[in-house]
């Protein structure tokens, strides 16, 4: 079975904890801290592989999780840093949270290597301790704690256009004459059971990746059948190509399937029906002469859409030329840019979610932000990079601090105070 989807999870590396210990040499009897800091902990990477086309090697195995950092030793010494974790995966793959279904990471387009989940930071030795009054801390930070979440990989194929329809009208026949894809082909409902990709080279240059989506049935969009599994593949595509059977060798009617297609397409997701269709009316060399009732009835319905009704023969090549064009002109006023789906979620936030915070004003009037929520997260981002600054403010949206500071009563201009760092307020 064609693997698009698995479900695992991803565990990042605890940090390190700091070394507590002193310096002890001969003539050195009374040496100050030197406790070394540990090791960060490995990241969870994904990355493209373009040698790749499924799923498959996540369906046998549930977990996966980088290494932990090393804690800090004696004399100064940093404790190894815990080795990355690369997940190879086919482009298309993205990456959602198993919970709340919002999207992490879409590995597409020019997302061929992306930080999934990040390790812990290492914790500071005991010679970060020291002060005038304290010459001889004995504790030092603990490493951050890993990160472990759920998530679910989908793999939706990149193409530019999607061939529909229900089963044995000729979609694959279609795909093996145009492209130089070879797959099966033969006369019994679901004959297709993975999205084939192929490429069309036109004579004066220029081609398109065209995807041959597996027969629907009524009910996809409801689970029913492989439906989820085949629904997914048509999100991408930019032109949709309907195959029916024109000579009614299946005793189907053409018209009903692709109403009955629309409705599934627009139930599984209503913007899909917003993408350009064009209609291959196939099995021309079933016909007696080059017209027959079932051509004007799909005219009928659907020219009047904008949508236009080629009729072909994928078996004798009838007719596919000139589709094949129409299509290229139609992707031609599409946009250039592939579809890749935005981050709606980072799981980096996770680790923060249940601590605590504090919002109170300060004698000179500043709002003073503080808790193991905000320590935690100042400890985590580097907020001198404007990348990361923009991190902390999405943190601090999300979180529901800047309404609370809002509902507060801050304005434009007033000064935030956290741990020692001071912001000016601006929506």
């Amino acid at each position: 079975m064609f693997a698009d989807h698995a479900k695992i999870i991803l565990k990042s590396g605890k940090g390190g904890d700091g070394h507590v210990s002193f310096r002890r040499e001969k003539y050195v009897p009374n040496g100050g801290p030197d406790g070394g800091d540990g090791g960060n902990g490995g990241s969870i990477i994904f990355e493209i592989d373009e040698g790749m086309n499924t799923l498959t090697d996540y369906r046998h195995r549930r977990k996966f999780a980088a290494a932990s950092g090393e804690e800090g030793k004696k004399k100064n010494c940093h404790g190894k840093n815990g080795d990355d974790l690369i997940l190879k995966v086919p482009e298309g793959t993205v990456i959602k949270d198993a919970q709340t279904g919002k999207v992490i990471a879409d590995m597409s387009g020019n997302n061929r290597r992306m930080v999934i989940l990040k390790g812990g930071k290492g914790g500071l030795g005991n010679q970060h301790f020291a002060t005038s009054t304290m010459q001889a801390p004995k504790y030092a930070q603990p490493g951050q704690e890993a990160v472990e979440i759920e998530v679910l990989l989908e793999l939706k194929v990149i193409a530019d256009v999607g061939l529909v329809g229900f089963p044995n009208v000729g979609k694959s026949t279609f795909l093996s004459r145009v492209t130089n894809a070879q797959p099966k082909i033969a006369n019994y409902p679901f004959t297709t059971l993975q999205p084939n990709l192929g490429v069309v080279d036109l004579p004066d240059g220029g081609g398109f990746v065209i995807a041959d989506i597996p027969g629907l049935i009524e009910g996809a969009s409801e689970g029913v059948g492989l439906g989820h599994e085949f629904l997914r593949h048509i999100e991408r595509t930019k032109v949709m190509v309907h195959i029916v059977d024109a000579a009614g060798t299946e005793g189907r009617d053409p018209v009903s399937d692709i109403y009955a297609i629309n409705k599934e397409l627009e139930a599984y997701n209503p913007e899909l029906l917003k993408k350009p269709q064009v209609i291959a009316a196939n099995k021309m060399d079933a016909v007696y002469g080059d017209e027959n009732e079932v051509l004007d009835a799909l005219r009928r319905a659907f020219e009047q859409e904008h949508i236009q009704v080629f009729p072909i023969s994928a078996v004798s090549g009838q007719g596919v030329n000139e589709l094949l064009y129409h299509i290229r002109a139609l992707l031609e006023q599409c946009p250039k840019e592939p579809v890749v789906y935005e981050s709606e979620y980072d799981p980096s936030l996770y680790f923060f979610q249940e601590e605590p915070y504090t919002v109170s004003r300060a004698d000179d009037g500043a709002f003073v932000v503080e808790g193991p929520k905000i320590d935690k997260m100042l400890g985590y981002t580097n907020i001198d990079s404007e990348k990361g600054f923009l991190f902390f403010q999405k943190f601090l949206r999300e979180q529901g601090i800047l309404k609370e500071l809002e509902d507060m009563g801050i304005q434009e201009g007033d000064t935030v105070r956290m741990y020692g760092n001071e912001f000016d307020y601006y929506k």
